[in-house]
């Protein structure tokens, strides 16, 4: 492979990024300029409602290698990401997030594990970060145990977005239709060779962290229901169980029929069948979230909307 010809671009998600885009581009470009490849840059504005777009024009205008799509709304980061994938022609794609956590000096690292192990995919381990609070460091421990378990994958905790893909897997994840999109999940399901390095992350440049609490629970939902249907299989032995475990009343509903005695005692029926109503909301809660994606998927709408973009339309599928 003649290593100089190759074309690798750099991928970001950007939503309300106008403070750390510039310092994002000239760190990256800082790197980039010292390699012996062809690079560009990829910018898809999520729908941001602050200068993240303007800022974007204006590097375009001022490098060449600059291209952007622009969402006619804020349609998530991971949709975002694929919408970037599915419009680039690049031999690997780098995916890096626009507020500088993701480290610029990796980028060669990334190359050179793909270029050495052959590999099709590299993906990064975020070390232990000891700035993140005990919260977001057991939550981010649970969200990774109970979609391993829960699900058909297997994912390191720590695994991130920031990633290097060759074309083969670019190719393979535009021909995905899935509407809930869990870039993780997809990466490690469609298989290929992969290799893992590890990385520190480094601090926000400027502004907050766009991915609340709803929001990660929202892509927990997404990875889990996305991947496995075991949700639906332990609804039915969770049912089965309760259902064997009311039987062990009949006894004592019968001694306290033929002895006489009534069955009394409301406030014990009313918890009872609180409890089992909760229950049942609870089942009907994982099954209606099953059939509502089959409903969102049949409707085929598209996954994305490109409201403005500087990439030629014959470079990519969905416009």
């Amino acid at each position: 492979m003649d290593t100089s010809r190759l074309k690798i671009c750099i991928l970001s998600a950007a939503y309300n990024e106008n403070e750390n885009l510039l310092v994002f581009y000239d760190a990256v470009k800082a790197v980039i300029d010292t390699l012996p490849y062809s690079f560009e840059f990829c910018f898809v504005n999520d729908g941001s409602v602050d200068n993240t777009l303007r800022i974007i024009r204006n590097l375009a205008r001022e490098d060449h290698r600059v291209k952007y799509l622009s969402f006619s709304r804020n349609f998530g980061q991971q949709v975002a990401l694929k919408a970037g994938i599915d419009s680039i022609d690049a031999d690997a794609i780098i995916m890096m997030d626009s507020d500088l956590q993701h480290p610029p000096a990796l980028i060669p690292v990334l190359i050179d594990t793909w270029l050495q192990k052959r590999v099709n995919i590299v993906n990064t381990i975020r070390e232990e970060d000891k700035d993140l609070s005990w919260f977001k460091k057991k939550s981010s421990h649970w969200f990774y145990k109970l979609l391993n378990n829960i699900s058909n994958l297997s994912l390191e905790p720590g695994q991130a977005d920031f990633r290097l893909i060759d074309r083969q897997v670019t190719q393979t994840l535009k021909n995905s239709k899935e509407q809930d999109v869990f870039l993780r999940g997809m990466i490690q399901w469609i298989g290929y060779r992969q290799a893992q390095i590890p990385y520190k992350p480094h601090k926000r440049f400027a502004g907050e962290s766009k991915y609340t609490f709803s929001k990660m629970v929202k892509l927990a939902l997404a990875g889990i229901t996305s991947f496995s249907v075991k949700p639906l299989h332990g609804a039915i032995y969770l049912g089965f169980t309760i259902a064997l475990a009311s039987l062990l009343y009949l006894p004592y509903v019968l001694y306290s029929f033929f002895s006489g005695h009534a069955v009394d005692g409301w406030s014990s029926v009313i918890i009872t069948i609180a409890f089992f109503g909760g229950l049942n909301l609870f089942i009907l809660g994982i099954i209606g979230l099953y059939i509502g994606k089959i409903l969102i998927q049949n409707k085929e709408r598209p996954l994305y909307i490109i409201q403005e973009h500087n990439i030629y339309e014959n470079s990519y599928s969905q416009l």
